[in-house]
């Protein structure tokens, strides 16, 4: 087949895919009629499978636990390299050969980290599954890291990296987590450094690969035009050539202690300021968590109905946006904000989120914003899962967060269950404007500098 030909038959191909994807969105059931089965395969590979025979696709996803937490000391962004490359040649494949194999069946395949796990992601016509599911297995188990594709992934990286170092919000971010996680992997760079992106090696990939890929840290979710016992088959064609456990443990680190209260001031000639702010968190699993997420909607979570918004960018015109949001990491949590604004106001736009947040704490909320907000994150909640894909990643979402196989059918209760006292509750317990951490990115006038120097 010549290359117009080739490039026909896949233009051909992904609108094929678009339609049934839209079907899928389509004609997807709502989320409390979700049917979980929990599917264990003859090798003893667990998946939690969702059938949905409607239309003929099917969505994995899985993740590795671990994740960046796994890159050594000193090779920060290995996972990341990694990642892009498990689908650039396996086995017989070369990079080209792969991504055509891909191409031809309309076979989306991807791969991410990030601070807790190693992550893929599957769609495929359910009539090209085997195809599919060979490909991922050569990706995981017989990755090539072949030179020239090593080369061209790292220089994408390193490409990137400049233009992050650039970027005020990148800036802010990579500051705040170096800044409050200083001897733990949650404190390094997800991406790498130039430096550290430049030295690694086949080597460095291998060993990471034998360290990540193991089943004992293995999660699965899947949605779509398959059933139980079909499933249990290919797990183990899939997965069941990887080892149980890693030979050798990885490096342990110190558990996670945020360090709450510090002011990093970075100088950058923008018109500007970008600042990041935090205080400690909450783990997934705190009975506090569902709480706190409603809190969180009403102070700065809910966009334009959220306090912070309210006060500042309505009322005074300080910002276009500003935000805050719950970070449930496996070993530590964090309650984090963002906001940029002019240089000349930043003091007055810190003050604000200061006073918004004592008045949480000390007022709470009043009876309308707490209904407003159950009403918004029950009725939105089955936008979640309106596609397969979605429906998968959710699966997959409460097993990292050991939620249990029937939250998708309790989770709402939750929500609704939330009380005024529980809003105050939460509020005392987490809003604490004196220990609020804070980066600043820009020329800030009204905000104090430092004792100790800038963050370079």
């Amino acid at each position: 087949m010549n290359r117009l030909a080739r490039i026909g038959k896949f233009a051909r191909l992904r609108v094929w895919v678009a339609f049934l994807l839209l079907a899928g969105a389509l004609f997807s059931r709502p989320a409390m009629a979700v049917d979980i089965q929990r599917v264990v395969s003859p090798g003893g590979i667990e998946a939690w499978l969702v059938e949905q025979h409607t239309i003929p696709l099917i969505a994995m996803n899985f993740a590795f636990r671990g994740g960046t937490r796994l890159d050594p000391k000193g090779k920060e962004g290995l996972g990341n390299l990694l990642s892009g490359l498990l689908d650039e040649g396996a086995g017989e494949l070369d990079a080209a050969a792969f991504q055509e194999r891909l191409e031809a069946h309309a076979i989306q395949l991807g791969f991410s980290i990030n601070r807790d796990s190693f992550r893929g992601s599957l769609e495929t016509l359910s009539e090209h599954r085997a195809e599919a599911f060979s490909l991922l297995r050569l990706a995981l188990t017989e990755p090539r890291l072949d030179p020239q594709p090593i080369e061209r992934i790292r220089a994408q990286i390193l490409a990137g990296l400049a233009l992050e170092a650039e970027n005020p919000n990148q800036i802010a971010s990579k500051a705040f987590f170096a800044t409050a996680f200083p001897d733990h992997p949650y404190g390094r760079p997800l991406h790498g450094r130039p430096d550290t992106v430049a030295e690694l090696t086949v080597a460095d990939l291998r060993g990471l690969q034998a360290a990540q890929f193991t089943t004992d840290k293995l999660l699965i979710g899947v949605v779509g035009d398959i059933t139980a016992n079909e499933l249990a088959t290919q797990l183990d064609a899939i997965f069941g050539d990887l080892p149980a456990h890693a030979e050798t443990a990885p490096a342990t680190s110190a558990a996670p202690d945020f360090t709450t209260g510090q002011t990093a001031l970075i100088a950058r000639d923008i018109p500007q300021t970008v600042m990041m702010f935090g205080l400690p968190g909450l783990l997934r699993k705190d009975p506090d968590f569902i709480p706190a997420y409603v809190m969180n909607y009403i102070l700065g979570g809910g966009g334009f109905n959220s306090r912070l918004t309210e006060e500042i960018r309505a009322k005074r015109g300080l910002a276009y946006s500003v935000y805050s949001y719950l970070v449930p990491f496996e070993e530590a949590g964090l309650y984090l904000g963002g906001v940029a604004t002019q240089n000349a106001r930043a003091g007055e736009t810190l003050d604000l989120i200061r006073v918004e947040l004592e008045r949480m704490r000390d007022e709470g909320v009043s009876t309308d914003e707490l209904d407003n907000a159950k009403t918004y994150l029950i009725g939105s909640y089955p936008l979640r899962f309106d596609s397969n894909a979605k429906i998968a990643a959710q699966l997959l979402g409460i097993q990292l967060q050991e939620l249990g196989i029937d939250y998708f059918d309790k989770r709402n209760d939750l929500i609704a269950a939330v009380t005024l006292a529980d809003i105050r509750r939460v509020a005392e317990r987490l809003l604490e404007p004196a220990s609020l951490s804070l980066v600043a990115v820009g020329e800030p006038d009204g905000i104090p500098a430092p004792e100790d120097p800038p963050l370079p």
